[in-house]
């Protein structure tokens, strides 16, 4: 299938993510339990992809975003500036000093060495991004009239609340209503869907949000996960792939 993106003289930005961006925490080449010094980065699935379009290809890309309004937040914006991403999509919301009405994400992430795996520890309950709704980004006035070339979104930010999931199906409707390319990462995390439904709930929203997908990414474990379908000959701890059945199921999706 041949995707036909819309005129760059058109739109305002090639790209941009809807997702969340957490302030990571590095502790180089020490570990989380005993590090004393961090280094601060910014990071999140979705916000990646466009950071790197930008820094790789010279694009045009902003991010839509939601961050409590206080000094941390401000930290964030800075260091997505400094990465040439566009900010001003980003939702302020107000916070009340101590996070009891929202906060900022925090991504603690050490590296791993030899054997021993890397490790993350995230805190991001009751972001901001999670309880952001439809109307504080104005989505028609982003693909509307700004213009939007593509829209890149995904799971993770789906499984934060029931609110990111009516958020991110409003902005792919409205993406798509102005001939936007959507794309969207399954990225299954079985942990962070079981606090709003669990799989029933991710294959409810996912299958949803599909209709309007054009470019879907995932791997064998997220197509079955999150929107039902079946790898024809595999076993069900995917330990021995059919990469002929695998073909076969996301051709299926692309039809359906």
């Amino acid at each position: 299938m041949k995707l036909q993106l819309r005129p760059a003289d058109e739109c305002k930005f090639d790209a941009v993510s809807l997702g969340e961006v957490m302030l990571r925490l590095d502790p180089g080449e020490g570990r989380i339990r005993t590090a004393r010094t961090f280094q601060a980065w910014e990071g999140g699935g979705e916000y990646n992809v466009i950071r790197g379009l930008h820094k790789c290809f010279g694009m045009h890309t902003a991010v839509m975003t939601a961050f409590a309004d206080n000094e941390v937040g401000k930290l964030m914006k800075d260091l997505i500036e400094q990465g040439g991403v566009d900010t001003s999509l980003i939702y302020w919301k107000k916070t009340d000093g101590i996070g009891r009405i929202c906060r900022n994400g925090l991504n603690f992430t050490e590296r791993g060495y030899g054997i021993r795996g890397a490790i993350g520890c995230s805190d991001r309950a009751n972001t901001a991004i999670s309880q952001a709704k439809p109307e504080d980004f104005d989505f028609e006035y982003i693909f509307g009239t700004l213009g939007v070339r593509w829209l890149h979104t995904g799971g993770i930010y789906a499984a934060l609340s029931e609110q990111a999931c009516e958020t991110v199906i409003a902005a792919c409707k409205t993406a798509k209503k102005y001939g936007t390319i959507i794309s969207y990462d399954l990225n299954y995390r079985p942990s962070m869907w079981s606090a709003i439904g669990g799989l029933e709930k991710c294959r409810e929203v996912n299958r949803e949000i599909a209709k309007y997908v054009d470019v879907m990414i995932g791997n064998e474990e997220d197509f079955t996960a999150c929107l039902g379908l079946e790898v024809e000959g595999n076993d069900a701890g995917l330990k021995e792939l059919n990469m002929d059945g695998y073909y076969k199921m996301v051709a299926a999706a692309a039809k359906e």
